[in-house]
């Protein structure tokens, strides 16, 4: 009788390092050339997902960095405001 696999966690709820790991692991899977031909449309749909994932977590990471950065920069700008005519610093 072959062995059932699992049913995989949905892409969503596997972190970002997992969904890496799981890419690579079909990948190291194909390379091998054990490639099982009924199998191979599951493994590259999977990949896929997992990847669709990976981008998603990547843009809304850069989106809240990038948000992050530009309030320090505003914050900036603030106190540079806060500066004198004369180039000296204010006390507040």
């Amino acid at each position: 009788m072959a062995e059932k696999k699992a049913k995989p966690t949905p892409a969503k709820k596997l972190s970002f390092g997992e969904a890496v790991s799981e890419v690579e692991e079909i990948l190291a899977g194909l390379e091998r050339e054990n490639v099982d031909i009924d199998g191979l449309g599951d493994e590259v749909k999977r990949a896929v997902e997992l990847i669709q994932v990976c981008r998603e977590k990547l843009a809304k990471t850069d989106a809240e960095v990038r948000g992050l950065v530009a309030g320090l920069q505003s914050e900036n700008k603030v106190d540079d405001s806060k500066e004198s005519p004369n180039g000296e610093d204010l006390p507040f």
